[in-house]
């Protein structure tokens, strides 16, 4: 079976990522499967958290935090650097799924945004989990973190080196595999049916690889109009999300 690996890191010399902003922060610090390593934070936002007296602490300025983040982002006060958090199995999301579940399947999106986005909508929707590909997907970072707003440590996420043999156990799984496609004939809402769906999608521009639509049951789109040509792939997701949780 497929095992979470959760590859490169965004963040400090150390080789751990950072987080910042005050969701993601407090995601993280609720989450008992995450170990806070560091924490710097300014005296004004301190009050919002309550942190664990053996990590080590510094209390900076609002100049000094922008210098620990990438390109000034936004850390609202709070910088934390974090241990990765354990890897994952495919199987262990596939066994415990409910009779009714839907799962994401990403081939090859790469934009941390776009991915940490898919993350919050999942969240929102009662998804399963996420699955990527180990190489051509983000890394567990600050950016990816900030747009999943907390969902980073709520949804199962999976990591796999071969996306096909992903696919076939989660077919074996009993989950009904429905590719996002715009050129597809048949719309989502009529591909839709089963109780346990695997929504794949695939990165903005190429889309979908063929071995991996060859994986799919059905390849479906969305009802979109004409004033644009498509989605994003994680307005597309939560559209189908959507589509899934209410069908």
């Amino acid at each position: 079976m497929a095992k979470h690996k959760r590859g490169g890191r965004e963040g400090s010399g150390s080789g751990r990522p950072r987080f910042w902003g005050r969701h993601a922060v407090a995601a993280a610090l609720a989450n008992p499967d995450r170990q806070i390593t560091r924490v710097w934070v300014t005296h004004e936002a301190s009050g919002e958290f309550h942190f664990d007296p053996a990590t080590p602490l510094t209390y900076a300025e609002v100049a000094d935090l922008g210098r620990l983040v990438p390109n000034d982002a936004p850390h609202q006060g709070v910088v934390i650097e974090v241990a990765p958090l354990e890897d994952l199995w495919l199987g262990d999301i596939l066994t415990d799924a409910p009779e009714r579940a839907t799962l994401v399947v990403l081939d090859q999106v790469t934009d941390p945004h776009n991915v940490g986005a898919i993350l919050r909508s999942a969240a929102a929707f009662g998804a399963i989990g996420i699955v990527t590909q180990d190489r051509h997907s983000p890394s567990e970072g600050g950016a990816l973190a900030k747009a999943a707003s907390g969902a980073l440590e709520r949804v199962p996420w999976v990591r796999v080196v071969n996306l096909a043999r992903a696919l076939e156990e989660i077919a074996e799984a009993g989950f009904w595999r429905i590719g996002l496609d715009g050129a597809a004939d048949t719309e989502l809402k009529d591909a839709l049916g089963p109780q346990r769906i695997a929504l794949v999608l695939g990165a903005e521009g190429p889309g979908m690889r063929h071995n991996t639509q060859q994986h799919c049951d059905a390849l479906a789109h969305l009802p979109i109009g004409d004033a644009v040509e498509s989605l994003n792939v994680s307005n597309a997701a939560a559209v189908a999300l959507y589509a899934a949780a209410v069908a």
